[in-house]
């Protein structure tokens, strides 16, 4: 479990000249496959992590504790680099060096932190961000929870689509001057958007969500982009295939006439059963 490896890849990926789809992973299994298929980087979101560990929606209920023993379970079952989204880091500058501290241990080679107002308010009904000042004293907190220089340090900010375009950039100028690796820009959705971000920013670009206007990889390599995320569909399908399989199973159908299900192959692909068999002979 070569952490430092694993997180020298991601940097790689980040000063390279490409841009990256990153495999939403959730859990051991989910990552093996990723890893088995060829993508490049996982990512594992906050939003994920409450469903898979709480059955819960992303409302910050999730622990730091919860979050990042999950995290050690999918580092724990391959080799692929993990990005993973540690929201606001938790509370307060104190919380976010905390968070590295832990997310690293977890093995993580790289981890977000956002300038969001979390947990919501009560009563509060839109999204808020902190100051840029404490946006700025957070992502110091966090390099400085850093015991590993290879771990990769991301500053994120949904101010497009809060506060506008102007603010997001002064608060990515912000973040690259205080030493984070790259920036996460959630709320992007259209190019002249990016575009002037971009021009302002010359860290490499993780870019959150998906668009039409925003699905050309050349178009967003060119802009710094070096990873794009598409989204969580890989943990909403295998809720899909969980319900149709039981729903079936409830109506009557046999085991035995089930569709849909894994080859054993697969399984014993997945679960590394050859390599468990070896140390039993």
């Amino acid at each position: 479990m070569n952490w430092m490896a694993r997180r020298a890849a991601f940097r790689a990926l980040l000063a390279g000249s490409q841009c990256f789809h990153p495999a939403s992973v959730y859990d051991p299994i989910s990552a093996r496959i990723a890893e088995d298929i060829g993508f490049e980087l996982g990512m594992f979101a906050g939003s994920t992590g409450s469903l898979t560990v709480l059955g819960a929606p992303d409302l910050i209920v999730l622990t730091l504790s919860e979050f990042a023993e999950q995290a050690l379970r999918i580092n724990r079952a391959g080799g692929l680099p993990l990005l993973v989204d540690a929201d606001h880091g938790y509370g307060n500058v104190l919380n976010v060096k905390r968070t590295v501290e832990e997310l690293e241990t977890a093995g993580v080679a790289g981890l977000t932190i956002e300038d969001t107002v979390l947990p919501a308010q009560f009563g509060q009904t839109q999204t808020r961000l902190i100051p840029i000042a404490e946006g700025v004293a957070k992502m110091r907190a966090a390099l400085a929870g850093r015991q590993d220089p290879g771990l990769v340090v991301v500053g994120r900010t949904s101010a497009a689509s809060v506060t506008g375009v102007e603010d997001a950039i002064a608060r990515c100028v912000a973040y690259q001057e205080a030493g984070v690796d790259a920036m996460f820009l959630a709320g992007v959705t259209r190019r002249d958007q990016l575009d002037a971000i971009a021009e302002q920013v010359s860290i490499p670009l993780v870019l959150g969500g998906s668009t039409p206007e925003l699905m050309d990889r050349a178009y967003l390599a060119a802009r710094g982009v070096r990873v794009a995320l598409q989204g969580h569909q890989p943990i909403m399908a295998a809720f899909q295939a969980v319900a149709v399989t039981l729903q079936a199973l409830r109506d009557g159908t046999p085991p035995a006439e089930l569709t849909g299900l894994p080859s054993q192959e697969m399984m014993q692909r997945l679960t590394r059963e050859r390599e468990y068999g070896a140390w039993l002979s």
